[in-house]
């Protein structure tokens, strides 16, 4: 069924415009309406905030997106938001994915997305990130009728997710192949496979083979680290203190960007893994370290 949330504004303006003798039409739009505001009531969303439910920007069934939007946008930042789940599982309505982030954020003018992308054994990490380059490039086609500046756009990902828009802000000619634009830069939720490589020859866990195969080409290829360049946007990279490797991989990357010229931030928490993804959007000093530097790479 078709989801008013998905009209917005201009909705909203047909309704206002047309008068009561309108009839049918005008009652099922209004109707609709109804139905995508208790959608996102029930989704814990602030009031006024507009879902724009599974829009497809992609042929395959799982290349859907959804978007919560301000009341009002104009030219509004943009954040593209990636689940996690060891490139096999995970949905983009997984509240630990988008509530906190949107009851934070959406009300400040932001408009925020959630990115369903297709998962092994369907789909490589490699397609995956071709997937994501595909959604990156629809939203920024969308975001001007939405209110939004496709410049003023952030990746961010969590776990796996973390590694795919890592991957994609490595390597932009995945993203321009797909017809998207420049953007500001990147934010990784605790990836561990930012060095693929060093991942695969030491002992590890068998996901890492479902995903990244056995060839030493592939995993170089894949890697986050060994992709970046000079021109890389600016990347912040959370990790887990709890974590045997996650800020080690974190800090060899910020390394090897500085050696380069580009700009990584590492940012260790005293959080779980989980924790990482679901308290970002809380009222907590690291949310507002995130949003500091979203800050200033939107300058």
């Amino acid at each position: 069924m078709l989801r008013l949330a998905r009209w917005g504004w201009l909705t909203l303006a047909l309704l206002a415009a047309w008068p009561a003798a309108a009839g049918p039409l005008a009652e099922r739009l209004r109707e609709r309406w109804q139905i995508g505001q208790a959608e996102a009531r029930a989704a814990g969303l602030p009031d006024g905030v507009r879902m724009l439910s599974a829009l497809r920007y992609g042929d395959d069934p799982a290349e859907t997106l959804d978007a919560y939007l301000p009341a009002q946008p104009q030219h509004a930042p943009v954040l593209f938001m990636v689940h996690g789940g060891a490139w096999r599982l995970g949905d983009k309505g997984a509240p630990a994915v988008f509530v906190n982030k949107v009851q934070r954020w959406v009300p400040q003018g932001v408009i925020v997305l959630s990115v369903n992308y297709p998962l092994l054994p369907q789909a490589t990490p490699r397609q995956q990130a071709q997937s994501l380059a595909r959604a990156l490039a629809f939203v920024q086609r969308q975001a001007p009728r939405w209110g939004g500046d496709p410049a003023r756009l952030v990746l961010m990902g969590h776990s796996a997710g973390a590694h795919l828009i890592a991957l994609l802000n490595a390597d932009a000619s995945l993203a321009h192949q797909a017809g998207a634009q420049a953007w500001r830069g990147a934010v990784a939720l605790d990836s561990a496979a930012l060095d693929v490589p060093a991942i695969m020859q030491r002992p590890h866990p068998r996901f890492y083979d479902d995903a990244f195969g056995a060839q030493p080409a592939d995993w170089r290829a894949l890697s986050p680290l060994h992709q970046q360049t000079a021109a890389t946007p600016p990347i912040l990279l959370v990790c887990s203190s709890r974590r045997a490797d996650a800020c080690a991989q974190a800090h060899a990357y910020a390394d090897a960007a500085h050696a380069l010229g580009a700009r990584a931030q590492v940012l260790p928490q005293d959080l779980s893994h989980q924790e990482i993804n679901a308290q970002l959007g809380l009222d907590n000093a690291y949310t507002r370290q995130v949003e500091a530097f979203l800050r200033d790479i939107s300058r």
